[in-house]
This record gives structure tokens, sequence and C-alpha cells, in this order.
């Protein structure tokens, strides 16, 4: 939980900061396959994908591939 939580607080400010200087990019949280499947099926983790609050990539680190986005 604590890993999600900092990685969610770098993900707001970096959203806001878009905003204001490049509104025309969108943000994607990068998270291996492995992270997601521990954290973003959990209650927790859906809830901030539901409401829209963060937009998800998610990788194999090993094969070096994006595996899905979630916007």
């Amino acid at each position: 939980m604590k890993d999600l939580e900092e990685a969610l607080g770098q993900f707001v400010l970096y959203a806001r900061l878009l905003i204001r200087h490049a509104p025309e990019r969108t943000l994607y949280l990068a998270v291996s396959e492995e992270f997601r499947r521990s954290v973003f099926e959990e209650e927790a983790g859906q809830v901030l994908i539901e409401d829209g609050l963060i937009r998800l990539m998610t990788f194999e680190p090993k094969e070096e591939i994006i595996v899905r986005w979630i916007p």
C-alpha cells in the first residue's frame, strides 16, 4: 500500500503540472504487470482506475514489452 500511496502522489503532481504546461498530453502510471495484479486488482486500486483518477500502463520488465493500457 505504501508503494501505491507514493506512486499516486507523484502521479497527481505530474498530472497537475501537465495540465498547466502541456494539456494536450496524457499521463499514464507505468507499473509492472506483476505490480498491477498485486495492487490494482484489490479494491483500493480498482477505485482509482474506475473513478478515472489514474490511467495505467503495464509492462513485462524481462521481455521489455508493454502489456496493456488502461485509460
